[in-house]
């Protein structure tokens, strides 16, 4: 599908609700899952990844029922059954990478598949931790399918060499089924959803620092309000940012302190945001952003900020091409290990329209203030974030851009092209 996106010569105003946080969505149906009882899941993103983490969880033995789009109800006595087909995963290294934590421990055979995307990401990451557990895993090229043969697994120490949430994921949901403590620790804090679901619903498990450790644990049945995504968020932050005379709100967003790093950048860069309506659901901070257009600066984006907002770096390159000044990005080399090469694919794509834009090894280099032409047609790369990052920059542009494949879009955010133009 191609997507014409017109030059928006109209501010952007107006009030939105910001959809399911995914990561969120992706936990709580796998927790609920080893939890005895029945679950009740409210605002679930209906994205694809998490839906491929439903779809998982059911071939495993687990009654999930979808309720009006947006509820989910999980009845489960704390036990998978071994499963009759091989467990597709689709696009979501989420989904792969957490679910292999939860089956290196079980008492049957499980592999792990995707689709042509997936197959193609790094997954040595968490096959040598889990084997130095006494994990049965092994993965041709250390690429999916994974093949996962029941093992009884034992507690480790160990030290990442990368902060990655999906990783550190896996190692403690590993060590759900791990006879002994399992101690975990990262270079810099990654996202911390797991480690609060998890001691939400009474999990053994405790965190100082970088370092968490964890022990078998019974997990306890739960009812959660799912918050909004400050990911899909930072698309509007962006936007609202750059085109002259906006004013937005943006509804029931996450506020997590390892997700927050793109509300640090904008402020960095002098942006106009303002926190509203504070509040708590099951141990997850939320609220409100108003964000309005300013003139934005330059700044350096490095060093333990980066798994803060790795998922949002392709759209703050757009920022960084409105922005006065040089804009560098460093240490955000595993940026070239999401659903595709997104240094690489940003910075080429944003060449195509104007924007002084080099990349390096672990990240990129804008000059800006740039302006962009457009009557141009831009690749996603099959990308979800590189085609709403795209849509964003054109927004901005002199003439209207065509993007190829926007439909990738669904993965993670179906409503983006629809909220955006409420808002327009």
């Amino acid at each position: 599908m191609r997507n014409v996106i017109p030059p928006n010569d109209k501010k952007l105003r107006g009030t939105i609700t910001i959809p399911s946080d995914k990561s969120i969505s992706h936990r709580a149906v796998m927790f609920a899952s080893l939890a005895n009882g029945k679950s009740v899941i409210n605002n679930f993103s209906n994205g694809k990844d998490p839906l491929s983490t439903v779809s998982v969880c059911k071939n495993l033995g687990v009654d999930i029922e979808l309720h009006d789009e947006k509820t989910v109800i999980v009845k489960s006595n704390g036990k998978f059954r071994a499963p009759a087909e091989v467990l597709d995963c689709g696009n979501s290294g989420t989904t792969m990478r957490m679910m292999a934590g939860l089956l290196a421990g079980q008492s049957f055979n499980s592999i792990l598949t995707g689709d042509e995307s997936l197959q193609k990401r790094p997954m040595k990451r968490i096959i040598e931790p889990l084997s130095l557990m006494g994990a049965n895993i092994s993965a041709i090229g250390y690429k999916a399918p994974i093949n996962i043969t029941g093992a009884n697994l034992h507690g480790i120490q160990y030290s990442s060499k990368i902060s990655s949430a999906q990783v550190k994921s896996c190692m403690l949901l590993a060590g759900l089924f791990a006879d002994g403590e399992t101690i975990y620790t990262e270079p810099y804090l990654s996202r911390n959803h797991t480690e609060l679901m998890l001691k939400y619903m009474n999990a053994d498990i405790t965190t100082e620092g970088t370092t968490t450790r964890i022990n078998k644990s019974v997990l306890t049945p739960f009812k959660i309000n799912v918050v909004g995504d400050i990911s899909s968020a930072a698309f509007f932050m962006a936007a609202a940012s750059i085109v002259p005379d906006s004013d937005i709100i943006l509804q029931n967003v996450g506020l997590n302190p390892t997700r927050t790093g793109i509300l640090e950048v904008l402020k960095k860069m002098g942006g106009n945001i303002e926190i509203l309506n504070k509040r708590e659901e099951a141990g997850e901070p939320v609220g409100d952003i108003r964000i309005k257009y300013s003139d934005l600066k330059s700044c350096t984006i490095d060093g333990d900020i980066i798994p803060r907002l790795i998922d949002e770096l392709p759209v703050i390159a757009v920022l960084a091409t409105q922005a006065e000044g040089t804009t560098t990005v460093k240490n955000a080399e595993d940026l070239r290990n999401k659903e595709t090469d997104r240094i690489f694919a940003i910075v080429n794509e944003l060449k195509k329209l104007g924007a002084d834009i080099i990349d390096t090894p672990d990240g990129f280099i804008v000059n800006g203030k740039t302006s962009l032409n457009g009557r141009i047609e831009v690749e996603t790369y099959h990308d979800h974030r590189l085609a709403m990052s795209l849509f964003t920059a054109g927004l901005v542009c002199k003439k209207p851009i065509i993007i190829k494949d926007f439909d990738w879009v669904d993965i993670s955010f179906p409503e983006f092209e629809e909220l955006m133009n409420n808002l327009m």
